[in-house]
């Protein structure tokens, strides 16, 4: 089964100064928190606060590159976690036929605000997540609220 989320925010890791994407249930109060590198999380926040650059960025470019081969993309999920790996695909539906692409998830999610598309997460990853967090050195517990509820907390 698989959950739709929406990106709820963008902050650091207090304890090892890496980006994470928080996601959050459409539905409901769960969250999931994805660590990205730098570049894809400034290529998320741009998106976010809606800042336009001079030129295309690779995400750019491939919003354009879908949109005028008459693909739409219509979704992207967020698969599975791996030792501690999260894997995504993203699919483009183009003349009735359905591609299925591989991705990592901070593509597929800087693509799909760029293209104002669903998020989905299969129900395991967020258990598997939650699991991870418990017995690892993090947990979201410890996280300011106003960190997961304010993106403008994100500086690179």
């Amino acid at each position: 089964m698989e959950i739709e989320m929406k990106i709820r925010g963008l902050m650091m890791d207090p304890t090892a100064n890496t980006p994470i994407v928080i996601l959050k249930d459409v539905a409901g109060e769960s969250l999931l928190p994805i660590w990205v590198g730098a570049y894809e999380a400034n290529a998320i926040a741009t998106e976010i606060e809606k800042m336009a650059s001079q030129r295309p960025m690779t995400h750019d470019l491939m919003r354009n590159v879908i949109r005028e081969m008459g693909g739409t993309l219509r979704r992207v999920v967020i698969t599975s976690l791996i030792d501690n790996t999260f894997y995504a695909f993203i699919e483009i539906e183009r003349n009735g036929d359905l591609v299925i692409i591989d991705s990592r998830p901070s593509d597929a999610l800087a693509l799909s605000l760029r293209m104002d598309c669903p998020i989905y997460v299969a129900q395991q990853v967020i258990k598997s997540s939650s699991a991870t967090l418990v017995d690892g050195a993090a947990t979201t517990d410890d996280w300011p609220e106003d960190y997961i509820e304010d993106t403008t907390n994100y500086k690179m």
